[in-house]
């Protein structure tokens, strides 16, 4: 095991396409760090980096007390498992996962111990002698993971590892990767663009946008205390409601005209007269039925769009606004839209104007103009 250091490291491709912008991060011995974002983000450029199958432009990538810029992949004392398992099709499982440790000269008694415990560790034992093409996606995972355990690596580095794996196979193999690490404790690096798979594995979520860190830390930290607008918006399922307000007179009004604020929000951090966005999750809002208004909470008036049961649950869209109900037509779609967690017996239908609140508490606001968020 090793610990894994990044220092304003850059990626920059011909014609100054800066992909990467001075990450800088330090990740533990034995953490579990996941790299998140949507496409282009950078992500697997920097996991690329790090394994030496790309080229850094600047700055420094320490693996243990090593400085590895200029060390070849092969004696970084890593281990990755990429998105489509790159296993040999004419050789057997045993042979697969020995490959690679006699390519090194690793004894023969010693290679069979190996092979077998990651077998054992991966309930993969009974496959070894058979090939790749008779095996299902999710054995095939493992089979590539098995390569990485049996090499007994400092590091692992996983390149997107389920994406091809379909919805019930994802959510098994996501349990049996974070069963994996914490059993051998090895630090471990994976790249995803699901936040729902982050969410779940990381110690640590690191979120990239545009090349550039937005935000690290635990995953209850980063979904309840977003850094900006962009964290706020991708970290979750669904997303932050994002609602553009400005303060007037103690009161948070839409842009839109529309009210929006019951005793509004205007206090030392949020200026009468300046604008921000405001976030809420969909779970924080509460029938006012339920929760009337009290200092500081926002109060909205909605009228529903669309109903989505989602089993134990259900999910309310909605636009801000109840006046357009009044006449049987379902509200402005230039208005702002929100997305509420309500119980999974509502039967609310298109054009019902409902009331909700939010507390206080649990909302969060932003600089409009830089979309970072606001302390209160």
């Amino acid at each position: 095991m090793a610990t894994i250091s990044l220092e304003e490291v850059r990626k920059i491709y011909a014609g100054g396409v800066e992909a990467v912008k001075g990450v800088s991060m330090d990740i533990a011995d034995g953490e579990f760090i996941v790299l998140v974002g949507p496409s282009g983000c950078g992500k697997s450029t920097l996991l690329r980096m790090i394994a030496g199958l790309e080229e850094i432009s600047s700055g420094t990538i320490s693996i243990g007390d090593r400085v590895v810029n200029r060390i070849d992949p092969a004696d970084r004392d890593i281990a990755m498992v990429f998105q489509n398992y790159a296993l040999y099709p004419h050789m057997s499982v045993y042979n697969n996962l020995a490959y690679g440790l006699r390519n090194r000269g690793v004894p023969k008694d010693e290679i069979d111990r190996r092979v077998k415990e990651a077998a054992r560790i991966l309930e993969i034992g009974a496959f070894l002698e058979r090939k790749p093409k008779a095996l299902s996606g999710g054995q095939r995972q493992r089979v590539a993971m098995g390569r990485a355990i049996v090499r007994e690596p400092a590091a692992f580095l996983f390149d997107e590892p389920l994406s091809n794996l379909d919805a019930k196979l994802r959510v098994q193999m996501r349990v049996e990767i974070k069963r994996l690490q914490k059993s051998l404790g090895t630090t471990s690096v994976y790249v995803t663009h699901d936040q729902l798979e982050a969410m779940t594995l990381a110690d640590r979520l690191v979120v990239l946008n545009g090349g550039a860190i937005e935000q690290i830390g635990d995953p209850i930290s980063v979904y309840e205390q977003p850094a900006s607008t962009f964290v706020a918006s991708f970290i979750g399922s669904p997303a932050m409601n994002l609602i553009p307000v400005s303060v007037r007179d103690g009161r948070a009004t839409l842009d839109s005209e529309t009210a929006a604020g019951g005793s509004g929000l205007a206090g030392p951090d949020l200026a009468n007269g300046a604008g921000y966005t405001l976030g809420v999750r969909p779970e924080h809002f509460v029938p006012a039925s339920e929760r009337p208004a009290g200092p500081g909470d926002l109060s909205l008036t909605v009228t529903t769009t669309v109903l989505e049961p989602v089993g134990a649950e259900s999910y309310l869209y909605a636009t801000i606004g109840g006046d357009s109900a009044a006449t049987g037509t379902v509200a402005n779609s230039a208005a702002p839209h929100v997305v509420i967690r309500v119980p999974a017996a509502a039967r609310h239908q298109p054009g019902e104007v409902l009331s909700f609140t939010a507390p206080t508490d649990r909302i969060h606001p932003f600089d409009k103009a830089t979309g970072k968020r606001i302390p209160r």
